[in-house]
Parts: structure tokens; C-alpha cells; sequence
């Protein structure tokens, strides 16, 4: 285990690296190696799909389109009125009011299209709890690098308020300096000026 690796753990996430998730420590080793953690959940999960599972997905989807639902509307539109007028003048419908060949049917199908939403509905709760497993992975990314921005950023604050106390130090020192050679410069010649004025 590498000594950055628990250090950073220690630092960002205030936990021994032991007591860290599996996905917390793909989070920090993806911080300390600066690498991309954001991935294409939804092609995971589709790869990982059966043919069972992709043809109850497809029969849920088309289930709860509109295209089923005026589908199933006609049909049964097309039932009713086969039955009730068409056939009853022809020699006798094949299903009479009230449609009990109908109802089975309607039933069989309720029966088969349940379970297979129920399953679509499932894997969706899984697709869901991946995404959402997904978004902490990287929001705590993101948080850790926003938190190590800030650090960095105040590191360096306060190297240049170090560079600038030390700048202004040396400029203190140097107008000291120039202070001092000035007033030495002006008494030695104020001697001189005085004894010029002796003189006249």
C-alpha cells in the first residue's frame, strides 16, 4: 500500500485506509494518480445485459407506448364490433357479449406483461442505484479536488504574503539606509555652509 495513498486518505477523507470503501479508495486512487473517474454507466449496464433481459426491456418499453396503447384500443374495438354486429347478422359471433373468450385473453396477457415490467422495473432500480453509486464517485471526486484546490491556493496566499513582508522588510531597510546617508551627507555639509557664512 502506498504511504501517499493512505496520507491523502487521511487528509481528504479523515479515515485510516482500511475503514475506507471500496469506493472511496477507487476515488482516492483515482485523485492521486489525477485520473478520470466519470465513466458511461449506461453502456455498462447494457453490456451486461442477457437476451431475456433486453427482450423484457423491449416488451416493458413497448408496453408503455403509446403505439401499444392504440394498438390495443383497435383490437379490441375491432373485437367488440366483429362480435357484436358483424358476425351477428353472418350466422353468430364466435365470442357474444360478454366477450368471455375476450376476457381470457385480456387476462393471459395481464398475466404475461406484468412480471415482465416487474423485471424491467428491477434491473431499471439497478441502473438507478449504479448511476447513483456512480454520482457519489464522483461528486466525492470533485469535492476532494475543489479541497485540494483550496489548500494550494492558501499555500499559496501565504507564500506571497511571506514574499511580500520580506520585500517590504528590504525596502524598510533599504530607506534606512538612504535615510542614514542622507543625514550623514547633510552633516557634513553643513559645516561648510556655516563656515561660508562666517566668511562673509
Amino acid at each position: 500500500m502506498s504511504q501517499h495513498l493512505q496520507e491523502t486518505a487521511k487528509r481528504f477523507l479523515r479515515k485510516e485506509w482500511d475503514k475506507l470503501t471500496e469506493r472511496e479508495r477507487r476515488v482516492v486512487k483515482r485523485l492521486v494518480e489525477r485520473a478520470h473517474i466519470s465513466r458511461n454507466t449506461n453502456r455498462e449496464f447494457e453490456d451486461e445485459r442477457t437476451f431475456g433481459q433486453r427482450l423484457a426491456d423491449k416488451i416493458a418499453t413497448f408496453g408503455g407506448s403509446w403505439t401499444f396503447i392504440i394498438i390495443f384500443g383497435a383490437t379490441l374495438a375491432v373485437w367488440v364490433a366483429l362480435n357484436s354486429y358483424i358476425l351477428a347478422h353472418r350466422g353468430g359471433p364466435f365470442d357474444p357479449y360478454p366477450y368471455i373468450l375476450l376476457n381470457l385473453f385480456l387476462s393471459m396477457l395481464a398475466a404475461l406483461q406484468a412480471p415482465v415490467i416487474m423485471m424491467s422495473q428491477n434491473r431499471q432500480a439497478a441502473k438507478d442505484r449504479l448511476d447513483a453509486a456512480h454520482d457519489y464517485e464522483v461528486n466525492l471526486k470533485a469535492e476532494l479536488e475543489i479541497v485540494s484546490l483550496h489548500e494550494k491556493l492558501d499555500e499559496l496566499r501565504e507564500q506571497r504574503w511571506a514574499e511580500m513582508v520580506l520585500m517590504q522588510q528590504e525596502q524598510i531597510r533599504m530607506l534606512e539606509q538612504l535615510l542614514s546617508t542622507h543625514l550623514d551627507t547633510h552633516a557634513q555639509a553643513q559645516p561648510t555652509t556655516d563656515n561660508l557664512t562666517r566668511l562673509s
